[in-house]
C-alpha cells in the first residue's frame, strides 16, 4: 500500500496489515505504503498506496476496552519484524531494495535446512550501511536494531516454475493486509512504480477512495480487546483508532524517543502525528460482528495450501522468561523456546492466531553459513 505523508525515492517501510492485522513502517522524509497480500500467482504481492488517512471518528482508546492492568511481558519486548515468504530473491530483493529504496542488513543462510532470510530496512534519510549482510556484524546490529525489519524468507527451489506461488492473503476470510510505505506524493510514487514495470491492483483515483493505490511487488482481527490487549503486553501502545460502518481500525506502536503526546490532540493533529513518525505502526482491522461469531476465523496465512504471511517478531532481553508470561494468556505456542532444531526462541500464537516470533536481543548462534569478510 502507497499513501502520501503530506516520492518514491526515499520511501520508508511503514506498515504491514492483518484482518485484520496490519504493521506499518515509514519512509525518511516520503512515506510509502506497501499491501502484501502475496497473489497466488508466482512472484506477485499485493502494494497499496494512499495519499492521507481518511478523516473519521479517531479514539485515543478503544470504546468499551478494559486493558487498564496488562501484565507487561517482561524483558523490554519491542516489534523488530515482519515475515514474508518470497519465490525468488532475484526478483524481489530488486524490487525492494531498487524500487523501494529498501536496504538489506542481512542474511542468514541455512544450506542444512534448504532456506535463507533477508531482513530488509528503510534507513534514515542521509543514512549509508556499510557492514556486509551474513556477517557476525551484520547478525549483532540486526538482532539489536532499535527500528523495524521487513524479513523475506527463501525457501530453495520455489523459484521454480514448478512452484505455485504463494497466497496473497485477501480472500474470504483471509487474514493478512499488507505492509505499507508512506512517500509524499503518491501520484508521483506511482508514476515512478509504472515506469518501472509494476504493475496495480488500484491506481491512486480509482475506486471510491482517491489518492491512494495498491501495486503488486515481484511475489483480520475478531475480538479487538483481546487483540490489543495481548499487544499492549509486549510493550505496545494504542495510539488511535478509526471507525467506519461494518469495521474499525487500530493502530499500534512500540514507544520510541519519537513519541509524542496525543491525548490533547484533535483528529486531524493524531493524523498529521502518525504521518511524521518514523518507526513502523501496527494496524488491526476489525470486522464488526466476527467477536459474536464463535465460527469464524481468519486465515493467518500459514496453512497448507493457503501460505502467505509469515509472521511478525518481537526482541525481548530474555526469550524464557518472556514466553513464560505469554504462556498464562492461554494462546498457546506454535514452537516453545526448546521446541525444534532451533533453540532459544519461540513462536507464540496471538488471539486471532497469527504467529508471534519471540527472539533474544542480540541474538544467538542460530547455525547459519555466515558470511566472511
Amino acid at each position: 500500500m502507497i499513501f502520501s505523508r503530506r516520492s518514491l525515492v526515499n520511501a520508508t517501510f511503514l506498515s504491514a496489515c492483518f484482518s485484520r492485522v496490519s504493521a506499518f513502517g515509514v519512509v525518511p522524509k516520503k512515506h510509502l505504503s506497501v499491501s502484501v497480500p502475496f497473489v497466488a500467482n508466482k512472484a506477485m504481492t499485493n502494494l497499496g498506496v494512499k495519499r492521507s488517512i481518511t478523516s473519521t471518528a479517531l479514539c485515543a482508546t478503544m470504546e468499551g476496552s478494559n486493558t487498564s492492568g496488562i501484565q507487561l511481558v517482561p524483558g523490554r519486548p519491542t516489534w523488530q519484524q515482519t515475515m514474508l515468504p518470497i519465490a525468488d530473491p532475484k526478483k524481489s530483493i530488486p524490487f525492494y531494495t531498487d524500487i523501494m529504496g529498501m536496504t538489506v542488513i542481512d542474511t542468514l543462510d541455512f544450506p542444512q535446512w534448504n532456506f535463507m532470510l533477508f531482513f530488509l530496512t528503510t534507513l534514515p534519510e542521509g543514512e549509508t550501511y556499510d557492514l556486509t549482510p551474513g556477517t557476525q556484524e551484520a547478525h549483532d546490529y540486526m538482532w539489536s536494531i532499535e527500528g523495524t525489519a521487513l524479513e523475506l524468507t527463501y525457501n530453495y527451489g520455489t523459484e521454480e516454475e514448478s512452484f505455485k506461488g504463494y497466497h496473497p492473503g485477501n480472500e474470504d476470510k483471509d487474514g493478512f493486509g499488507h505492509v505499507a510505505f508512506n512517500t509524499d506524493d503518491v501520484y508521483e510514487a506511482c508514476a515512478k512504480l509504472e515506469e518501472k514495470g509494476v504493475t496495480f491492483k488500484k491506481k491512486p483515483d480509482e475506486g471510491r477512495m482517491k489518492g491512494l493505490a495498491f501495486a503488486y511487488d515481484p511475489d483480520g482481527v475478531k475480538d479487538p480487546e483481546k487483540s490489543i490487549a495481548f499487544y499492549e503486553a509486549l510493550g505496545m501502545k494504542l495510539v488511535f483508532g478509526k471507525k467506519f460502518d461494518g469495521f474499525s481500525l487500530y493502530y499500534l506502536a512500540s514507544p520510541s524517543d519519537e513519541d509524542v503526546d496525543l491525548s490533547s490532540m484533535s483528529d486531524e493533529e493524531k493524523i498529521e502525528a502518525l504521518g511524521k513518525r518514523f518507526g513502523p505502526v501496527l494496524e488491526l482491522t476489525h470486522n464488526h460482528g466476527t467477536e459474536n461469531d464463535d465460527d469464524f476465523k481468519h486465515y493467518n496465512g500459514n496453512e497448507e495450501g493457503r501460505q502467505g504471511f509469515g509472521h511478525i517478531g518481537f526482541l525481548v532481553d530474555d526469550v524464557y522468561e518472556a514466553c513464560d508470561s505469554i504462556r498464562e494468556m492461554g494462546y498457546g505456542f506454535k514452537k516453545e523456546p526448546d521446541g525444534g532444531s532451533m533453540k532459544g526462541l519461540a513462536f507464540a500464537w496471538d488471539p486471532d492466531g497469527y504467529a508471534i516470533e519471540i527472539i533474544k536481543r542480540g541474538g544467538i548462534d542460530f547455525g547459519d553459513k555466515k558470511v566472511e569478510k
